[in-house]
């Protein structure tokens, strides 16, 4: 399991990653994909993969021995290799391959997990994630949950499913987060709704030649519950009323939405909601990872660019600490006039900060490379989650493309 139940419930652990030689991983002889049809109670792509190694084994012998080889980590797939025939059977997701041996050098797909063995949701209802493998399609399974809206007393059920199609990731939600919301320090404008979401990652993200930045039309990440992140608030100092239409991302002074003095209602998970009902994180989403932590924290979501998004904790030889931002408060006083607002530089606006190479661990667009895997952090200090892209963002994660599920273009609500 990716999860760590509160309640102390014994779950799967991860394990290292193994070495090992790249994976050319044909399909298996049709008859295999007949046969395979089992149950087995599993909960993620980990143990989805250790029941249909053990089902195909058992009945394939002279395919797949000696049986029982170390499970290896290669390239977004759980595999085994048997070496008695050379065949590599390999797991991505949701997805089953096979190659080698007497099946040949093609790799080809031999089908659907839910084709071979009864694979079971997975109940994610206030769970804590322990999971640090950097790749999505290890995270594809189905996920529910069985929460509330703590102010109205009303029950909600989440939902998310994450598959795997060609070289993507596909994460289907309701938007209904994991955890209990709306809690008494919260002032949502518009009732919590359930609102249908598609977004889609590449499997492995790349670096663009140049960073992309945070716009008002595009969603940030959604995270391992199905919500998304969100982090601009289309409210300007002297635009409008302050609280909605600064839909011009050059506009200078933009509010930060987690700074406390603007009182932008978000809950104890640094979330509220959008005119559609839309629930969005802003900030940290406290009830994903371990705040507290004995060791690293674990990947709680994807950018749009597919790079992972780590907690807040990192082992810096032997101790663990919060990974630190590399932005700082501008000293003095801002400019005063009709189009700016004075005072001194305390956080209220985004252009209150500015970025300072290598003064913290993060880089500009608030992640790092880290044992081999470029993310984003989540820290409780500006810019919180990201900044910008590494990458280039999906498509689906543009708000007009209705991925996103949230807003019309051109005019997103506060805090969007």
């Amino acid at each position: 399991m990716y999860v760590e139940k509160r309640n102390g419930s014994a779950m799967i652990k991860t394990t290292q990653q193994i070495e090992a030689q790249p994976m050319r991983i044909p399909a298996l002889p049709f008859v295999l994909i007949l046969a395979l049809g089992t149950t087995a109670s599993v909960a993620d792509t980990r143990d989805n993969a250790i029941a249909l190694f053990k089902f195909a084994e058992q009945n394939f012998p002279e395919l797949l021995n000696p049986p029982g080889p170390e499970i290896q980590e290669i390239q977004g797939f759980y595999v085994r290799f048997y070496a008695g025939t050379g065949i590599y059977l390999g797991v991505q997701g949701d997805n089953v391959w096979a190659v080698g041996g007497p099946l040949g050098e093609q790799l080809d797909m031999v089908g659907k997990l839910e084709a071979f063995i009864s694979v079971q949701p997975s109940d994610i209802s206030d769970s804590l994630l322990s999971n640090r493998r950097p790749y999505c399609t290890y995270y594809a399974e189905d996920r529910f949950a069985a929460v509330r809206d703590v102010t109205r007393n009303a029950l909600f059920n989440g939902s998310l499913s994450i598959t795997v199609e060609g070289n993507e990731c596909v994460f289907t939600s309701n938007n209904i987060p994991n955890h209990d919301f709306n809690d008494s320090s919260a002032a949502f404008a518009t009732n919590v709704a359930e609102v249908s979401t598609e977004v889609r990652i590449p499997i492995e993200p790349a670096f663009a030649d140049n960073v992309t930045e945070l716009s008002l039309t595009t969603d940030n990440a959604i995270f391992l519950n199905g919500v998304k992140l969100d982090l601009f608030a289309a409210a300007c100092y002297n635009v409008g009323d302050e609280k909605i239409g600064c839909n011009d991302i050059n506009q200078p002074w933009r509010f930060d939405p987690l700074h406390p003095g603007n009182q932008f209602g978000t809950d104890r998970h640094n979330a509220h909601t959008q005119p559609t009902g839309a629930y969005h994180y802003h900030g940290n989403p406290e009830a994903l990872f371990d705040q507290e932590p004995n060791a690293e924290s674990p990947v709680i979501g994807f950018a749009a660019d597919g790079f992972p998004i780590f907690g807040s904790f990192i082992d810096d030889n032997g101790t663990v600490r919060a990974a630190t931002s590399s932005y700082q408060l501008r000293s003095g006083n801002r400019p005063q006039s009709a189009n700016d607002p004075g005072g001194a530089y305390n956080g209220t606006y985004r252009d209150d900060y500015e970025y300072v190479a290598g003064s913290g661990d993060l880089d500009e667009c608030n992640g790092m490379m880290w044992k081999g895997s470029y993310g984003y952090y989540v820290i409780n200090e500006f810019p919180w989650v990201m900044n910008c892209y590494k990458g280039t963002p999906h498509e689906s994660f543009n708000k007009s493309s209705g991925g996103g599920g949230m807003n019309t273009p051109g005019n997103p609500p506060p805090g969007s």
